[in-house]
């Protein structure tokens, strides 16, 4: 190619939807940078996630409600060399619709649940294989599946061996708990007051967004033990530093495992049962389903239980570990750089 390839973005978020698809899209977008030019079809909440969490360089591209008709109107005036997509509510007609000459389209994917266009499609999913999208990609279409290209921040893989040495080390001090910057359902504000009074001497750091529901509720405490963190920058140094973890099931579940941090994952949509529940059946965390109305009794029971259980924490970490290295967003972006190079888009790096 004579100019920078063009990557343009269409990650859905929001109150019912999270964070965490535009999250993990800014987190590519950041590897892509120095060798690519990125922007996102933009809803203001989309805007705000830019602003407060994007590398610098990122354009943020007005698209008010976020239809496919305002996505290929950005994309047909962008010209984009590749459309990523990460939103699980289009269809494949809709895929398909976003189409163009000269245009390949990535998708992301976490459920393997329906057929999809595209030329690349990635799932870091626990277990994922190529196999599980046969059929539901076009012929010739690459897979990127496991966590070996789970899309991790670089902070994170770049405190990786530090963080490693010090697990197992001592008792639980501090529990980082992080369920989502939108704090679905107020999901965060149930998780303190349910370990409050097993907490003992541990120390909670809390991460959460600034329009979370429960974020009133936990400025009101005053409980030396508690430390908020309102849109942390510093996710990594949290993770790193924390003994256990209370986290949702999404896109942080592999920057847990990077770090190798054990703990309980907590069930907050029906699209993270299946990796959470596979997980925990090969001993890599404990799930505790947030809808259960029992809810936060399991949640207490959990909690003391890897408090007290040094073995369980320690072979939690080292599973988690070997899952994720964090170099997969670097490997994703090599795939799709080697892409402007004909040919060469079933190559994959080999480190």
């Amino acid at each position: 190619m004579n100019r920078r390839p063009r990557i343009l973005f269409f990650a859905d978020g929001g109150p019912e939807i999270g964070g965490g698809h535009v999250m993990r899209c800014l987190t590519l977008a950041r590897a892509l940078g120095e060798r690519a030019d990125c922007a996102f079809a933009a809803t203001p909440v989309v805007r705000r996630l830019i602003e407060t969490f994007g590398p610098a360089g990122i354009e943020a591209l007005d698209a008010p409600e976020a239809t496919v008709e305002q996505v290929r109107a950005l994309a047909d005036a962008y010209r984009p060399d590749w459309l990523v997509i990460d939103h699980y509510r289009l269809t494949r007609a809709d895929e398909s619709a976003l189409r163009a000459p000269g245009r390949r389209l990535m998708v992301m994917d976490d459920l393997a649940d329906r057929p999809r266009d595209c030329d690349l499609l990635l799932d870091p999913g626990y277990g994922r294989s190529a196999e599980d999208y046969r059929g539901l990609v076009p012929q010739g279409a690459q897979v990127l599946a496991g966590p070996r290209y789970a899309l991790v921040r670089p902070e994170f893989a770049a405190i990786r061996e530090q963080a490693l040495a010090r697990r197992g080390e001592g008792p639980v001090r501090r529990v980082l708990v992080s369920l989502g910057l939108t704090d679905f359902g107020g999901v965060t504000g149930r998780v303190v007051k349910a370990l409050l009074p097993v907490l003992g001497e541990v120390e909670l750091d809390i991460a959460l967004g600034s329009a979370a529901p429960s974020l009133g509720a936990l400025k009101a405490l005053t409980d030396p033990r508690i430390s908020l963190h309102v849109d942390a920058a510093d996710m990594a140094r949290l993770t790193a530093q924390a003994d256990l973890a209370i986290g949702a099931g999404g896109s942080s579940t592999w920057e847990r495992a990077c770090l190798g941090l054990p703990g309980v994952t907590v069930i907050l949509a029906d699209n993270q049962r299946d990796l959470a529940l596979r997980m925990q059946a090969n001993g890599l965390t404990v799930a505790v389903d947030g809808a259960d109305e029992a809810f936060e009794a399991r949640l207490r029971e959990v909690f003391e239980r890897l408090v007290e259980d040094a073995g369980l924490r320690g072979a939690g970490s080292v599973r988690l570990a070997e899952l994720c290295d964090g170099l997969g967003v670097v490997r994703a972006a090599e795939v799709m750089l080697l892409a402007s190079d004909p040919g060469r888009l079933s190559k994959e790096p080999d480190f």
